[in-house]
C-alpha cells in the first residue's frame, strides 16, 4: 500500500529514513513521521471497509459506541505521546469522525443514499476549523476521506446507478451479488466509464497537488488516494467475484 500510494498515485518514490524516538521504549522502525503518517492514514481508510462494514451490519449500536474508546485512545496519545505517537493520536481524532459518520449511516440510514454524504459530513465544520490549529492532521484526514466519499457518490449518481443502491441492500443474500454485478457491468458503458476515468484522473492530480504541499496535506492525499484504490478494488470484485464484494 505504501509503495502504491507513492509510485502510482503520488508519482514519487517512497522515502524511508532512520527511526525517530517516540514513547519511552517504543520505536517505529525505519520511518520518520513524514512517512508514518500518510501510511497510517492509508491503513485507517481501509479499516471501515474490512472491519466496520460487517460490524455495523451485525451490531450497529456497538460499532457506534466504539467511537468512545477510539476517541479516548486518540486523546491519550495526543496528550501523553511523543513525536510520531502524538501525531498519530491527532490523526485518530479525524478517523473517529469518519468512523462515527459511517456507523450512523450504514447502521440506520443505509437504504437512503441521499443521506450518505450529509451524515458522513457531520463533522465538516470542526474539520475545517481544525486546519488552523493543533488538530490540522485530524482535519486533513477527515477532509481527504470526505472528498473521496463525495466523489464516489457523485459518480454513482451521475451514472444513473443510485436507484440500485437500496435495491441491492434490500435483496436476499443469494440475489445481492448478481444485482451488484449487474450494476458493475452498467459502469462499463461508455458514459459511466468515461466519467470514472475523468474523475479518477482529477483525483490523482489533486492527490499530487496535496502531496507537494507537504505537512498535513500529505495525510489528506494518502486518505484520498487510498479511497480511490479501494473503489477500484470494489468495482473489480463486483465484476469478477461479486460474492466477495460484501466483504469489501
Amino acid at each position: 500500500m505504501h509503495n502504491f500510494l507513492h509510485n502510482q498515485v503520488l508519482g514519487v518514490p517512497p522515502t524511508l529514513s532512520s527511526p525517530s524516538p517516540v514513547l519511552p521504549g517504543l520505536r517505529i522502525a525505519a520511518f520518520q513521521p513524514a512517512a508514518v503518517l500518510p501510511l497510517a492514514a492509508a491503513l485507517l481508510v481501509t479499516v471501515p471497509v474490512f472491519l466496520q462494514a460487517p460490524w455495523v451490519r451485525t451490531a450497529p449500536v456497538a460499532a457506534a459506541l466504539f467511537t468512545v474508546p477510539l476517541v479516548a485512545l486518540a486523546l491519550l496519545l495526543e496528550r501523553r505521546g511523543q513525536g510520531p505517537w502524538q501525531q498519530l493520536g491527532i490523526l485518530l481524532v479525524g478517523f473517529s469522525g469518519s468512523w462515527l459518520g459511517g456507523c450512523l449511516f450504514w447502521g440506520w440510514f443505509r437504504l437512503h443514499p441521499v443521506m450518505h454524504l450529509p451524515i458522513e459530513a457531520f463533522a465538516l465544520p470542526l474539520a475545517v476549523a481544525g486546519l488552523g490549529g493543533r488538530w490540522r492532521l485530524a482535519g486533513a484526514f477527515y477532509l481527504g476521506s470526505l472528498l473521496g466519499t463525495a466523489s464516489t457518490d457523485a459518480v454513482i449518481a451521475a451514472s444513473g446507478l443510485m436507484d440500485l443502491w437500496p435495491e441491492v441492500l434490500n435483496a436476499p443474500l443469494s440475489d445481492a451479488p448478481l444485482l451488484l454485478q449487474g450494476a458493475a457491468i452498467q459502469v462499463l458503458q461508455p458514459w459511466p466509464l468515461s466519467l470514472i476515468g475523468l474523475t479518477a484522473s482529477l483525483l490523482v492530480l489533486i492527490c499530487r497537488r496535496l502531496w507537494s504541499r507537504g505537512g498535513p496535506w500529505r495525510v489528506a492525499a494518502a486518505a484520498l488516494g487510498t479511497t480511490l484504490a479501494v473503489d477500484a478494488l470494489f468495482l473489480g470484485a463486483a465484476l469478477l467475484a461479486p460474492q466477495l464484494s460484501g466483504l469489501i
